[in-house]
């Protein structure tokens, strides 16, 4: 009875052992993936999702249909607003994104709060007993947020490389117009010369709007609302409005050339002032408290070693 009971030991082992062992290939092979967005001219950028997105992704069809109804449609617009702002459109949709933020604390869930139960045992402390459910909704919660999180994250990521390369980019322009270069003429040579960036993407889908049809006030204001970037938002309006007034382009890209830098400049100089009050908290959480035991610990161990003989 007891090899029997051993023998069924051993299969189920090798079976919990296989199946380990093919959920760890599985996402080996998912995180190896590369995932591409298409822009404007047909060729093609990375961009890589989240390796617990693309893990989950599949589960994301059951919840669907629940985000279809009417009760979700202004979240939905202001998610697929947000998700072409920072260039993901094509790769995970505003249903998929809000499927996933019910995925994630339904399929991760459980195993967080067991990974809080396993850490509130193993660290012997008696209060930490008192705050396992709080742990465990912190978890829930951050799990919940975590896609918007994200979102929010890469859409920040993408408005600072904007913010950064948009002086640059003026420059250019405004010499090459000076020069007696029109204006389409010299945002396409300077889109095709310039390293592919996210500015640079969209500059580019603005190229080919105007090239089907569009005419380039259109263009402009697309790209302003699809954007969604103050700085770059202003610019375009300066250039629709001498467009409209007839008013030269030189004369209007170089002054929102210097006000752009102006506005990078002050930026950088509200965040030097901001740098003082961030490096309070770990000033008093970390750094004097590795001053205070690198001083004293020896002196306090002497003064305990003293005490017990």
């Amino acid at each position: 009875m007891c090899e029997m009971s051993t023998g069924w030991i051993e299969i189920v082992s090798l079976l919990w052992g296989l199946c380990a062992a093919g959920l760890a290939w599985h996402v080996a092979v998912i995180a190896q993936q590369i995932t591409y967005v298409t822009l404007a001219d047909g060729r093609k950028q990375e961009r890589k999702l989240p390796l617990l997105f693309r893990l989950l992704m599949p589960l994301a069809p059951n919840f669907t249909p629940l985000f279809r109804k009417p009760a979700f449609k202004g979240s939905k617009l202001r998610l697929s607003r947000r998700i072409t702002a920072a260039g993901f459109d094509g790769l995970i949709t505003d249903e998929e994104l809000l499927s996933l933020q019910m995925i994630f604390p339904l399929v991760l869930g459980p195993f967080a709060i067991l990974s809080i139960r396993a850490a509130v045992a193993a660290s012997h402390l008696r209060f930490m007993g008192t705050i396992e459910i709080p742990l465990d909704l912190l978890a829930i919660l951050w799990l919940l947020i975590y896609p918007t999180m994200w979102l929010r994250g890469v859409l920040e990521v993408r408005h600072r490389s904007m913010r950064k390369a948009l002086p640059f980019v003026l420059d250019l322009l405004t010499l090459s117009v000076e020069a007696g270069m029109d204006f389409m003429t010299s945002l396409q040579r300077n889109t095709e010369r310039r390293a592919m960036d996210p500015l640079g993407e969209e500059l580019l889908r603005v190229i080919r709007e105007i090239q089907i049809g569009k005419t380039r006030r259109e263009a402009l204001r697309d790209m302003a609302r699809r954007v969604d970037l103050m700085d770059l938002r202003t610019v375009i309006n300066a250039l629709v409005q001498a467009d409209e007034l007839g008013v030269s382009i030189g004369s209007v890209l170089r002054i929102q050339a210097d006000q752009s830098r102006q506005r990078r400049f002050e930026r950088a100089e509200k965040l030097a002032n901001e740098a003082p009050v961030k490096m309070l908290f770990p000033l008093l959480f970390f750094i004097f408290p590795a001053v205070f035991i690198i001083l004293l610990g020896p002196i306090i161990t002497r003064l305990i070693q003293q005490a017990g003989m």
